[in-house]
Order: C-alpha cells, then sequence, then structure tokens
C-alpha cells in the first residue's frame, strides 16, 4: 500500500503535468502560426504588399488557379474573373474578382487567402490585393475587386500549378461593434 507522501507526490506529478499540457497547448497556436510564417507551409501568404520584381524567367510557364469560397454567413457571390492564368515567374500581372452583395443589408467582408502547394506560399507575392482591407458593400451592389501579383523566379522546378484560394468572411458585426466604440 502505498504511503500519504507517494500519494502527494504523485498527485503533485499529475497537477503538475496537467497545467504544463494545458500550458503548451495554449502555446502552440502562436508557434505554428510562426513555424508557418517561416516556413510557409500552410499556404499563409504574406499580408504585406511585395515590389513588383525586376526579374523574368521566359523559359517557364507557371499556372495559377483561383478559387474562392464564400463562409455560410457571408451573403455575397463572390468568384474569380477567370479561373486559371499561365505566367512567367516574375512577370507581373493583374486579375480581378467579382463580388456581389444578395442581401438586404450593407455588409463588409474580409478575404483570407491561401496557397496551394503550402510551399508556394513562399513564392507567391502580392503587389496589390484587397485581401489587405476590409471590403464593404451595400445592400445589391456589386463591385469589382483587383489582385496585382507575381510569382517569384526563386519557385522551384517541382512546382508548376499554384493555386490561390480566397476564402470570405462576414466581419459586419467586428466592424459595427468597432465603430460603436469609437463614438
Amino acid at each position: 500500500m502505498a504511503s500519504r507522501s507517494e500519494n502527494k507526490r504523485l498527485v503533485t506529478t499529475l497537477l503538475l503535468v496537467v497545467v504544463g499540457m494545458f500550458g503548451f497547448g495554449f502555446a502552440l497556436v502562436p508557434l505554428y502560426d510562426v513555424f508557418c510564417e517561416i516556413t510557409g507551409i500552410n499556404g499563409k501568404t504574406s499580408n504585406v504588399a511585395a515590389v513588383a520584381s525586376e526579374q523574368v524567367d521566359n523559359e517557364r510557364l507557371v499556372t495559377v488557379e483561383f478559387v474562392t469560397y464564400v463562409r455560410g454567413d457571408m451573403p455575397w457571390q463572390f468568384e474569380p474573373k477567370i479561373e486559371r492564368i499561365k505566367v512567367h515567374p516574375g512577370e507581373t500581372h493583374q486579375v480581378s474578382f467579382l463580388a456581389k452583395n444578395l442581401s438586404g443589408g450593407d455588409t463588409v467582408g474580409q478575404a483570407i487567402p491561401s496557397v496551394s502547394p503550402g510551399t508556394g506560399a513562399l513564392y507567391f507575392s502580392k503587389i496589390e490585393c484587397f485581401c489587405f482591407n476590409n471590403q464593404p458593400l451595400p445592400a445589391g451592389e456589386e463591385t469589382e475587386m483587383g489582385l496585382v501579383f507575381y510569382v517569384d523566379p526563386a519557385l522551384p522546378e517541382s512546382i508548376g500549378t499554384l493555386t490561390l484560394s480566397y476564402t470570405l468572411y462576414n466581419i459586419t458585426d467586428k466592424v459595427g461593434v468597432a465603430k460603436e466604440s469609437q463614438t
């Protein structure tokens, strides 16, 4: 039979393990974000505008595909004007996305980009992007939103296709709360 001090030590050890696991779980999200930012593995692109490339690889063509998703609570229609384009790495291109507010009220959207394969995100550079800002759209209105980008010439030869996907989120309530708190 275990002594009282052994039981106390076991309980203390188990409590420390639980606290340590909770702390590790809590720290995992920011650590994962830092890891993904450094490696580009999860497909996150930079939220900072890039400077146009001065080097163009005319010997190579890369296919860039555009895909859009609209979250269930977002009352918009959102789609790329073109679904696919072939580009020379380093060459600047402009494409557009069409959005229409299908609701009876003004809404604000925020597009979050992702690139697949994930390692390709390091080589996809946005010079101008509607995803850098919130997108307000009055009821029933439609708009064309632009993206200016290039694929870095350092893109590994093994990657021939990049898929840029945008997920559109409804942030109307968040922006409304921010406006109310400012007044």
